[in-house]
């Protein structure tokens, strides 16, 4: 398998959108900051197959580097959701100058259930752990997940 790995340089042409996320770990890596490790099922293509579609999937780890400030807000009794791997909606990121340095915040927001991560970070990089699976919905079972790792 080639490794395939993205980082923020690409961030403009990414889309997380209906990644589900099965693991979050926070890494302590020193001076108050650390790393913030998602591993998530990324949706490399939509494929249209009939009325529906079909997904071309990569298992991944997507690592924010030197996170400082997260907020994390996940409401699965909200909607009395089922336990289960959030789905990002969306990522967003922008700067804010502050007094000493130059921000870059970092906004996931979550689809189902309600929520959203919020921190700064110097960055990311994400990493895929199989070639891509295609799956005929948006989220890999964990055998799926095992398998292509």
């Amino acid at each position: 398998m080639a490794v395939r790995v993205w980082t923020d340089a690409q961030f403009n042409e990414m889309s997380w959108h209906d990644n589900h996320v099965h693991g979050l770990r926070i890494v302590e890596t020193g001076d108050g900051a650390g790393d913030l490790i998602l591993d998530i099922d990324h949706i490399v293509e939509w494929i249209k197959a009939g009325p529906g579609f079909q997904f071309r999937i990569v298992p991944a780890r997507l690592t924010f580097h030197d996170v400082m400030f997260p907020r994390i807000s996940i409401d699965y009794a909200a909607r009395t959701a089922a336990f289960a791997p959030f789905m990002i909606h969306d990522i967003e990121r922008r700067e804010e100058q502050r007094t000493h340095y130059l921000a870059i915040l970092w906004k996931i927001e979550i689809t189902f259930p309600v929520g959203e991560i919020s921190f700064e970070a110097r960055g990311f990089t994400q990493e895929a752990l199989s070639e891509p699976i295609l799956s005929p919905g948006q989220c890999l079972s964990a055998g799926e997940r095992t398998s292509a790792a």
